[in-house]
């Protein structure tokens, strides 16, 4: 509608200015060509005859008819007293005409309802023939036209009412069939334009499922998971608290509820700190360090648990320096050499390699149990397990290799996995 409006207001402005500058143009000529034929008449030839006796009003109409002498004293005027006017030698008219031959000019009135349009014509006899007449003003050529384009603005705008309505209907229509057949992976756009635009929502349409999903299958792990050791707790608990049981079983029930108390607290933070990974409202804070002295650190921390489990742990490498999250990073090696200890047979090694060149890179790599082909796609899953009932007596968390992907992203790494069931497991993580 406003695209309408905006181009009937520039057609009319446009044609009425070209045929208004026409009709200027043809009144002019005619101006001129009665000016012609007046002097040659009989009425302009010598200024000494009796001019008071001289009358054209009657005969030449709608035409204001005025003669002036060579000093610019108005002889005769067809609609006023010659006497009673005052020199027109000042007359930009009149003086273009005593220099060229003719003159024209168009003055605008005051009142903006009409102007008036001179032509003055140079006489044999040196005097100046002028003839004017009113035409209408521009505007008033406009306000004349307002009823008709008001009409057809209004009749204008009540079709395209009812056309936006019918297209858009039809527009929408195979945009709503498109959205219904969002699942139907054939279902092909209705619009080549909205090819693009159906590819991207279609990939969105599957994130948003399949996100739903993961968080389904989260509550129903997490549930689950917590469920398993506070049942655990209780139940000792009720038995102790019945006094049902020995001084002897007393002590395992105590050991059974401090491990499963673990085992619960390890659970929880670890779903913690994958909450605060999973957040990107917030920037970790990056800094230069050295890789090779955060692996040692937590190669030196975990070397007790390993000799507990009967596996050889040792680390060899170079100064590797880089910009992270020496907390994050701590995770990260912790996570994975854990791993490689817990799933390990007794008598197993786990190695640690740090290397700077010719890229910045951590290695852990063990003998142990390794991981059969179909799982491996899937051990960076949320309480994913190989072997679930290993897992729980490892007491492991499932979240561990989570947290390890969620650290590789935010640093923009990469991890690579090499794996045998039998023979062992290589982590590589390329920074």
């Amino acid at each position: 509608m406003i695209i309408a409006i905006i181009a009937i207001a520039f057609t009319v402005l446009g044609t009425t200015l070209v045929y208004y500058n026409i009709f200027q143009r043809q009144v002019k000529n005619d101006l001129a060509v009665t000016a012609k034929l007046l002097r040659d008449t009989n009425y302009f030839e010598s200024t000494d005859g009796d001019l008071s006796s001289m009358d054209l009003s009657a005969d030449v109409q709608e035409l204001r008819i005025t003669w002036v002498d060579t000093d610019g004293t108005v002889l005769y005027d067809n609609d006023a007293e010659a006497a009673d006017l005052s020199n027109h030698y000042d007359r930009p008219e009149i003086q273009e005409a005593f220099k060229n031959g003719y003159g024209e000019i168009t003055r605008v009135s005051d009142t903006m309802n009409h102007n008036t349009i001179y032509y003055a014509l140079l006489l044999d006899n040196g005097t100046v023939l002028r003839v004017a007449t009113d035409v209408n003003s521009l505007f008033s050529v406009f306000m004349s036209a307002t009823p008709v384009i008001v009409v057809i603005i209004m009749t204008l705008l009540l079709i395209c009412v009812l056309l936006s309505h019918l297209l858009t209907k039809q527009l929408l229509r195979p945009v709503e069939n498109m959205a219904k057949n969002f699942n139907n992976v054939n279902y092909e756009a209705p619009y080549k334009e909205l090819e693009p635009l159906t590819e991207i929502i279609r990939v969105q349409h599957d994130e948003v499922l399949s996100a739903a999903k993961v968080r389904q299958d989260f509550t129903a792990n997490i549930s689950h998971e917590l469920k398993t050791p506070l049942t655990a707790i209780s139940g000792y608990a009720e038995l102790l608290e019945g006094d049902f049981v020995d001084e002897e079983k007393r002590k395992h029930f105590y050991h059974e509820i401090r491990k499963n108390s673990n085992r619960l607290l390890a659970l929880i933070t670890d779903i913690i700190r994958l909450s605060e990974l999973d957040r990107s409202d917030r920037e970790p804070s990056f800094e230069e360090l050295n890789l090779y002295e955060i692996v040692s650190e937590c190669v030196e921390n975990l070397e007790f648990g390993a000799k507990q489990r009967g596996v050889g742990l040792s680390l060899k490498g170079e100064v590797c320096r880089l910009r992270g999250n020496s907390h994050m990073l701590r995770e990260l090696a912790e996570n994975l050499i854990q791993n490689a200890i817990r799933y390990n047979n007794p008598g197993g090694k786990v190695e640690v390699v740090v290397t700077a060149n010719p890229e910045a890179c951590l290695i852990v790599k063990d003998n142990g149990i390794g991981i059969p082909k179909e799982d491996q796609q899937r051990i960076f899953e949320r309480f994913y397990r190989v072997d679930k009932s290993r897992s729980k007596e490892t007491g492991g968390t499932g979240l561990g290799l989570s947290i390890v992907k969620h650290v590789v992203e935010i640093h923009n790494a990469k991890i690579e996995l090499e794996s045998e069931p039998g023979v062992g497991t290589t982590m590589k993580v390329v920074f």
